[in-house]
């Protein structure tokens, strides 16, 4: 956790480029995401780190993380919302247990 907050205060200080352009240097993985989504992930790493460190929850931003690198892996892999077989969930939709 000390090493994300570390990197994420090393990305929001610096003012060359984008957030997006920024996080995506401190966290190549980013880079797997479209555009628009690399905007959405590091406004959404920088909401849940706040969030983690005003709250003293840091499962907030380890899960934020974890989900978007998921995601980011899962793009690289070739999965997409326009892969075959890929069905997205509504949130509020209840899956049942395996």
């Amino acid at each position: 956790m000390l090493n994300f907050a570390a990197q994420l205060i090393t990305v929001t200080l610096d003012d060359r480029g984008s957030l997006a352009e920024r996080m995506s240097k401190a966290f190549p993985w980013m880079l797997a995401l479209s555009p628009a989504d690399r905007e959405s992930c590091a406004q959404g790493l920088v909401d849940a780190a706040r969030a983690s460190f005003f709250t003293d929850q840091p499962h907030l931003a380890i899960a934020e993380l974890t989900s978007w690198k998921g995601t980011a892996t899962a793009v690289a892999a070739g999965l997409s919302s326009g892969s075959a077989g890929l069905e997205w969930l509504d949130d509020d939709e209840t899956v049942e247990r395996p």
